[in-house]
């Protein structure tokens, strides 16, 4: 089958052009490292597979995620390579185009992003520049899906075209550097394919590629012959480095293709983006309008649309399908066991939190809006100075970020990330980011305590989560991880006017992991937690007080009394949130499955105050990540060492600090 493999720098727009060429849809996101692995998709016209790779400057890897793309091109033999390149940042996107046409297979180049360019006065020829590099090269707008048939055609073509073998292009990188090119050809057994890319990747200092041509040549004539090269090329030019030498004769050779292909139409002016970033950027107002955004995001999810959806929501769920449900399972004379597991078990339970669905939609829907604005890397930019005081660097907010609505895909999003040191702390930090399920908590207290100040107390919750992840990581950055030299580069998109279609489709794909956990993981749990509640060592059927959760929450209870929650019914629910946050609301749904018109809301005030309530949420946003975060820090770091610490810190740090703020809040006067 046919194989194409999509390949650019970072925030070119790959994995839209994938979407359209594939016609299905993958996380898109206007920032660097949205691809962190590679996707495999089947093209429209079912004729190959499309395999969309993470994105890279070059064929030299500095973090995991674009280790994968040189990976893949050692391993695999693609049938051809599409590059995607933005139009309007040419001369650093053709630095990897020529990479690419050194590793000697067919190269179709999709001119992404024209009408950026040419909005920002570039008028490309795009048939002078296809005859310049002397490759297919097809305007297209991957948002819009302008130019994607033609693309695909033309890819189609050039994959027909080239046979089964294609010669690599070679350019001229001068007489040391090709002696020594020569030299390591003849070293490499003949079986090996692209002998020359081979060797110019390992003078460029490709890890990947070191590692590979060890197994064949001797590492020591390797190495012998890398440092006599570099030592020539410095005194013949200036002491410059042997990767930054072939940097510029590539420069040189982009030059030369853009001087006449490229053309100015008009002066160059002030930016839309440009004039933004001088608010958003500003280095006294960058962090205050991220917290005003934050704020008004929070009004948005709780005060003008989540809260009253959610209300209505809740009336539903717990009137007219509670009712409809109780009359039917009559009508049928189900028993009375059958009708308490579905009433008081899956209603009380997973009823208790799918109320929360409009708030988490409306959260996620934002979090979208961000990503694909192109305000993500601005936050990240902001945010750099004062995360290199805590031993991390702008990128690393980036997964913390994602993490306010999956810590899981925050996580994974940390393969970005150069430094193995920055990447590890990141990924043990990345937890204390306040996902979409604490949410779920979040609204249930400070709807019932915080009615007039829900955007404040949940910002307050949000900003607590950063500001100990920062505290952490300086106190981890001396302790646990020996300092490294940092590195902070990402892509600053433009900013976009996001599509509504593009909106709504990640808002569902974020959120409709939410929903299949209700209808199947929390469901499946909320039977086995109303079966905990229903049953007890005297048997079936007993009051909740004397019941085997009773048991479980009683043993934790005792610990949990000088945070302000000491009651078995908090410490069951805290118990049973390890597999899941909103595990924490369905549990309480079910444990206060009481007789009362309030509902759940009027029965917890009987057992929380403000204080206490506030104490919680702490507790809950800082305490052990879930089952499946506990999973991907497992998988990611390799380590049960660092998976057991991500555990236990969290726990002692989530202790300590709603001890803290319960026992301040008595002494100022709260309760």
């Amino acid at each position: 089958m046919m194989k194409l493999a999509l390949t650019g720098n970072p925030n070119t727009g790959k994995t839209s052009l994938f979407n359209m060429l594939t016609d299905s849809y993958e996380y898109v996101g206007n920032w660097a490292g949205v691809t962190i692995e590679k996707k495999v998709g089947m093209l429209n016209n079912k004729r190959g597979q499309l395999i969309d790779l993470p994105g890279i400057y070059s064929l030299s890897p500095l973090s995991r995620d674009e280790g994968v793309t040189t990976l893949y091109l050692l391993d695999e033999t693609p049938s051809m390579l599409l590059n995607v390149v933005d139009a309007s940042q040419l001369e650093r996107n053709l630095h990897l185009t020529i990479q690419l046409l050194e590793y000697g297979r067919p190269v179709v180049l999709a001119l992404n992003m024209i009408d950026v360019a040419n909005k920002r006065g570039l008028n490309i020829d795009v048939q002078l520049l296809a005859q310049q590099i002397g490759i297919p090269i097809v305007p297209v707008i991957a948002r819009t899906g302008y130019g994607c048939d033609v693309l695909l055609e033309t890819s189609m073509q050039a994959s027909d075209d080239s046979g089964s073998a294609t010669s690599s292009r070679r350019f001229d990188y001068g007489p040391v550097l090709e002696e020594a090119i020569g030299k390591l050809e003849a070293m490499l057994p003949k079986e090996l394919t692209s002998a020359r890319w081979l060797a110019l990747q390992l003078l460029e200092g490709n890890i990947p590629v070191l590692q590979k041509l060890r197994q064949h040549v001797d590492p020591v004539r390797l190495q012998t012959l890398y440092d006599e090269t570099e030592k020539l090329v410095q005194e013949q030019a200036n002491g410059k480095k042997l990767a930054d030498y072939i940097r510029d004769r590539r420069a040189a050779v982009i030059q030369g293709w853009l001087q006449h292909a490229v053309l100015e139409t008009k002066e160059q002016r002030t930016t839309l983006s440009e004039r933004i970033d001088a608010i958003v950027m500003n280095k006294f107002l960058g962090i205050p309008v991220f917290l005003a955004f934050m704020y008004l995001t929070f009004k948005l999810t709780f005060d003008w649309f989540g809260t009253p959806l959610s209300d209505g929501l809740d009336s539903l769920l717990n009137g007219f399908v509670r009712d409809s449900l109780s009359s039917f399972l009559d009508s049928v004379g189900a028993a009375a066991f059958i009708k308490a597991v579905l009433l008081d078990g899956v209603i009380s339970g997973v009823g208790g939190v799918l109320v929360f669905v409009p708030q988490i939609f409306m959260l996620f829907l934002i979090i979208s809006f961000i990503e694909d604005s192109g305000y993500m890397a601005r936050i990240a930019t902001v945010m750099d100075k004062l995360l290199e005081g805590v031993g991390l660097n702008g990128k690393a907010f980036i997964p913390m970020i994602i993490g306010f609505g999956c810590n899981v895909p925050g996580i994974m999003a940390a393969r970005t990330i150069e430094q193995p040191k920055e990447r590890l702390l990141t990924i043990l930090l990345t937890p204390l980011m306040s996902c979409s399920a604490r949410l779920s908590v979040y609204s249930l207290f400070v709807g019932t305590f915080f009615e007039k100040n829900q955007a404040l107390i949940v910002l307050s919750l949000y900003v607590l989560g950063v500001v100990v992840a920062l505290v952490l990581a300086k106190l981890f950055s001396f302790t646990l991880a020996k300092e490294e030299e940092s590195m902070f580069i990402v892509e600053m998109p433009p900013y976009r006017v996001p599509q509504w279609r593009t909106l709504s489709r990640s808002t569902w794909e974020k959120g409709k992991g939410f929903v299949r956990k209700a209808g199947t993981f929390i469901f499946g749990g909320s039977v086995v937690i109303w079966m905990l509640g229903y049953s007890g060592f005297s048997g079936w059927n007993v009051p909740m007080n004397e019941s085997f959760l009773q048991s479980v929450g009683s043993l934790i209870s005792p610990i949990m009394e000088p945070l302000g929650f000491g009651n078995w019914q908090a410490g069951a629910a805290l118990i049973t949130g390890f597999l899941a946050k909103e595990v924490v609301v369905s549990t309480m749904g079910i444990i206060y499955a009481a007789p009362t018109e309030a509902g759940l809301e009027g029965a917890i005030t009987q057992f929380f105050t403000p204080l206490q309530a506030y104490s919680f949420m702490v507790f809950i946003l800082l305490y052990v990540p879930c089952l499946a975060t506990v999973g991907v820090i497992r998988s990611e770091t390799k380590s049960a060492k660092w998976t057991w610490f991500s555990v236990i810190y969290a726990l002692i740090v989530a202790y300590i600090i709603a001890f803290i703020i319960y026992r301040a809040g008595l002494l100022l006067g709260f309760h």
